[in-house]
């Protein structure tokens, strides 16, 4: 996305909740790989989960000499999900779970033990000053509702609602910077309690709550007015969520991982991945360098392409993109990237503390605009020595 002065336009994001289908897998995966780093950091790991109704299949491959209790790692993290009852559609204690694990195969193995990446690919990274976290505004404000979702949930402030949910955010842009939340969707899995006499839709009273207690808790006052829209179950009513209703898979919510569609994305999924995969750890990188280019003070906005081949250490191209908001030439952005930071797979391992048993918390709620302390990713520590060298 270009920003430019003069350019008037709304913007969509969304995100999810930890109890969407697509996310309860990307957790169960990123479980699996923390059990394994645990235990064992030279492992392997390319965890892949399937949910549907009543059933889990956890697959991939892995080369590991420690052992992971698939259906007990599963079955307490659906739990601590939220999905504890029949009412929801899913049952941690009576679903099916299936393990169907392999090992990597060795032709990748051998280009990777020595330092190579483990895939070809290219990897984006992106920062702009929309918001304090230097992430853009509707992705930020999406993800924020839906984690709050879950906290009225679990701290029984509304009780009433289940694990699945969505939420959505307009930004109206004037002169290329955001100026006002024009529609806020909110969607959530719900029992029975809240709908009205038809049994079709949600009590008013209920829309004003959730409105209340989710929309108007976390967006900032200074961006809603008398024109901002509120749609809270916009079907009606949402009783069947969850794995009944859709089924999830990993990696099927690249967009709600990164940046809302602001930024370009690579193709490659984050979850059930060890950081010799550079779809996770080149990733982080570029975000890593974008936010500290920013944060310098020498560019607005900066997106950052990492490129690579399979079993090749260096990259095979780097590129900064500051869309017209740079102090210093893009030129001379590149020239210190390389200079500053590591981008060979096992550089950015050892520089971002990546063979942690961290990914569960990435799972949900986006990798990036996080301020949790293992997300090392998020540092501004360069952001002055690049300022200095410029």
């Amino acid at each position: 996305m270009r920003r430019e002065n003069g350019k008037n336009f709304f913007f969509t994001s969304e995100s999810v909740t930890e109890g969407h289908p697509d996310k309860v897998c990307d957790q169960i995966s990123d479980a699996v790989l923390d059990e394994v780093l645990k235990r064992d950091k030279r492992a392997r790991v390319a965890c892949e989960t399937f949910i549907s109704v009543g059933l889990v299949i956890v697959g991939g491959e892995i080369t590991t000499h420690t052992y992971v209790d698939i259906p007990g790692l599963v079955r307490n993290l659906i739990r601590d999900i939220g999905y504890t009852h029949s009412k929801y559609g899913f049952n941690y204690e009576t679903c099916a779970i299936l393990n169907a694990i392999g090992r990597q195969s060795p032709d990748i193995a051998q280009g990777v033990s020595v330092g190579g990446a483990g895939d070809q690919g290219m990897m984006i990274g992106y920062a702009c000053r929309d918001t304090r976290e230097l992430m853009p505004l509707p992705i930020q404000l999406a993800h924020e509702l839906a984690r709050r979702l879950s906290v009225v949930r679990k701290k029984k402030i509304l009780p009433y609602l289940g694990p699945d949910g969505k939420s959505q955010v307009t930004v109206e842009y004037r002169d290329g910077a955001p100026y006002r939340v024009d529609t806020v969707v909110v969607s959530s899995q719900h029992t029975d309690e809240i709908l009205d006499r038809t049994g079709k839709k949600i009590t008013a009273r209920a829309v004003d709550e959730i409105v209340e207690k989710v929309a108007l808790a976390v967006i900032p006052k200074r961006y809603l007015d008398a024109k901002t829209r509120y749609l809270v179950n916009p079907t009606g009513k949402f009783v069947v969520g969850g794995p009944q209703s859709d089924t999830g898979m990993t990696g099927r919510k690249l967009i709600v991982d990164t940046y809302g569609g602001w930024a370009a994305h690579g193709g490659g999924a984050f979850s059930g991945k060890d950081p010799t995969k550079v779809d996770r750890s080149a990733c982080y990188q570029a975000r890593h360098i974008a936010k500290n280019i920013v944060a310098s003070g020498l560019a607005e906005e900066c997106t950052v392409q990492l490129a690579y081949a399979i079993g090749v250490a260096e990259p095979v191209s780097v590129m900064i993109e500051t869309n017209g908001t740079g102090r210093v030439p893009d030129s001379r952005l590149t020239q210190l990237v390389r200079k500053l930071f590591p981008l060979t797979p096992r550089g950015i391992i050892d520089y971002l503390k990546l063979l942690r048993p961290i990914y569960l918390k990435t799972a949900a709620y986006g990798h990036f605009g996080r301020d949790e302390p293992e997300f090392t990713w998020e540092k501004t520590n360069r952001a002055a020595e690049l300022a200095r060298l410029a």
